[in-house]
């Protein structure tokens, strides 16, 4: 391997949808403008990549996993002790670490759903009507979160803030025999559907009900409510497990990486593989990320590491929300503002390189949650444009070239050594 090259990982996540009716039968990604993306697919390889084994769960945990290489079947022990590693929080063998969602539920009306709950028993015919709480502030969340650490923790429960709708809750000496739910599964659905299940359900529904009554004093959800925003009148507690055993990046691939992100999953990932994690002023997860700061981040990270994982979150928030509109915005705000920069960058630098473009799952718009299809990958080799597949960007064109990597994580190492 030429110790000089320089390799770049351009995830966005959730690229990938399904054709639609109001797109004339094609994909966001056929359909937005994407000229960066297309060229790399045009100079380079285009072809497919499973992400998520069959029977693992449709998550960007078991798919970035394999994106970096590695092979979920055999590491993966549940997404939140991921997100602990990202935020800091230590666990012991034998604590369990929960992702807790805030989120905005209400009772099922003639006139749509009615935010504001009872404060008896917990009802499964709740509608979740925003998984993200209307994407409280961080102010708006430090005031939530103190609110239910004051009245919730104890007993081994804490509450570990984290950005926006996205917190952590660690049970100590917990259990872990436990299925639960993602809650943008259940976007405009009774809650009941994803009700947990297992030895450990009466814990998490006594918190969620505890939390209902709570909620509704703090007072950044009162200010919500007099300004006509929902309210984050319940947690959403799931991505449940115990801490994980990872190998470090460099032992696998003799290599040394960086993880840029705005959120606690990916940050996690990148402690747990060893990388170093940069943090990026302005930073979001939504649409109204520092794209421009992620990419002038990892060109600088290049210049000290050998590879760059540089993850936006922005089109899966869209699909989530099931807006065409913002997907096909993010699509080419993620082309024009780091896709476009980091190439160009890279190739300023005189030095070779490799990238590699791709989600780590599908987020079809039309279900709103996240699917197990293989994901179109791109490969630009800067020493090798001579022979590329002539084909833009698309899961079309990807599916055409007849290149499928059933075993995802196997896509790591032939991106490192040229093997594609």
């Amino acid at each position: 391997m030429n110790e000089k090259r320089k390799y770049i990982v351009l995830l966005g996540d959730g690229m990938a949808d399904r054709p639609m009716d109001e797109l004339g039968g094609k994909t966001p990604l056929e359909v937005a403008d994407t000229p960066n993306m297309d060229r790399m697919s045009m100079s380079g390889i285009i072809g497919l990549a499973r992400t998520i084994p069959a029977g693992m769960a449709l998550g960007s945990d078991v798919a970035n996993l394999s994106v970096l290489g590695y092979d979920p079947a055999t590491v993966y022990t549940g997404r939140s002790p991921i997100e602990a590693a990202g935020m800091g929080v230590a666990l012991g063998p034998d604590d369990v670490a929960f992702r807790c969602n805030l989120v905005t539920l209400g009772l099922p009306g003639p006139d749509g759903p009615d935010t504001a709950l009872p404060l008896g028993e917990i009802d499964p015919r709740w509608i979740m009507v925003d998984f993200a709480g209307g994407h409280p502030s961080g102010p708006e969340a430090e005031s939530i979160l103190a609110t239910l650490s004051e009245n919730l923790a104890g007993n081994g429960i804490e509450f570990h803030p984290g950005v926006s709708y996205r917190h952590l809750v660690v049970w100590r000496n917990g259990l872990d025999d436990l299925e639960t739910a993602p809650p943008h599964d259940l976007t405009d659905q009774p809650v009941g559907a994803g009700w947990p299940r297992g030895e450990a359900a009466d814990v998490v529904l006594d918190l969620m009900k505890r939390s209902v009554q709570a909620l509704p004093g703090n007072p950044a959800n009162r200010a919500r409510v007099e300004s006509g925003a929902n309210p984050v009148n319940a947690i959403w507690l799931w991505g449940q497990g115990k801490r994980p055993h990872i190998s470090h990046f460099h032992d696998r691939y003799g290599i040394d990486g960086a993880m840029i992100t705005a959120v606690d999953l990916l940050r996690g990932l990148g402690v747990s593989v060893g990388f170093t994690v940069v943090d990026v002023p302005g930073a979001t997860g939504y649409l109204d990320t520092n794209y421009s700061g992620k990419a002038l981040a990892a060109l600088s990270a290049l210049e000290k590491v050998d590879l760059v994982y540089l993850h936006v979150e922005a089109p899966d928030e869209a699909s989530h929300g099931g807006s065409l509109e913002n997907k096909l915005r993010a699509l080419e705000d993620f082309d024009a503002e780091v896709v476009g920069p980091v190439l160009e960058g890279m190739r300023a630098t005189g030095k070779p390189f490799r990238a590699l473009v791709m989600p780590d799952h599908a987020t079809p718009l039309a279900i709103k949650t996240h699917s197990g299809e293989p994901v179109p990958f791109a490969v630009l080799d800067s020493e090798n444009t001579g022979n590329g597949s002539g084909l833009a960007y698309s899961e079309r064109n990807a599916q055409s070239t007849g290149l499928l990597l059933d075993r995802g994580h196997e896509l790591m190492g032939r991106f490192i050594e040229g093997k594609l």
